[in-house]
């Protein structure tokens, strides 16, 4: 009798550790759709590249004008940062956070530290979309379309896996912020988004106006 209650004793201080957390089912598309679209944009500019590397005249079909135009990224020295294209990356990362979200999905319920190392993995894709975003703007001088499309994806799969990290106590925090987080899940996306709309607006600006 006394080894049953130590058992059981032992069960309930062990399960916390041993805790694993599922996705809700919104969560889990959006791993998906987010892992899914930037997987497309990299997936899109990794065939531009080596199309550009095999043909140096090679215009990718998304060099719109002289602001809006990927091949003058593609060509750049920030778009081979560890001495190989970038979105080589992207088809790494983006099919794991998509074949997470399956997971997700089909039930699968992971331990802490998965979560959290998706949520690290999300912020330093995050951070490395930030500074990209810095030397086209301000460096290149130029804009690529699927790298936006690659940078909005991973904001939005960033802040929803910090919030469902949040929510379940992955993350630990007070209940203030845990509560605002998730009332307002809404506000740092569009707010960050907004800010970089803001920042392509004037630094371009006068492009833009010569258009109207």
């Amino acid at each position: 009798m006394n080894s049953v209650l130590h058992d059981r004793a032992t069960s309930r201080e062990t399960l916390p550790a041993d805790r694993r957390t599922g996705a809700t089912c919104a969560f889990a598309w959006l791993l998906v759709i987010t892992g899914g679209l930037g997987l497309l944009a990299a997936w899109v500019i990794t065939l531009d590249k080596f199309l550009i590397l095999q043909d140096p005249g090679f215009i990718p079909s998304c060099n719109l004008s002289p602001v809006i135009s990927c091949g003058s990224v593609m060509r750049s020295e920030q778009a081979e940062v560890f001495g190989f294209p970038n979105p080589m990356l992207g088809l790494v990362a983006y099919g794991v956070v998509v074949a997470i979200g399956v997971g997700a999905l089909a039930g699968a319920r992971y331990r802490r530290w998965f979560w959290l190392g998706l949520n690290f993995g999300a912020l330093l894709g995050a951070g490395f979309c930030m500074w990209l975003m810095s030397q086209a703007l301000y460096e290149i001088g130029a804009l690529c379309l699927w790298c936006c499309l690659a940078w909005a994806a991973t904001i939005v799969m960033f802040w929803y896996t910090t919030v469902h990290n949040l929510k379940h106590g992955v993350l630990r925090a007070p209940r203030l912020l845990v509560a605002g987080a998730v009332e307002f899940h809404w506000a740092v996306p569009v707010v960050w988004c907004g800010s970089i709309v803001m920042l392509i607006a004037t630094r371009f600006g006068d492009y833009w106006s010569s258009l109207l």
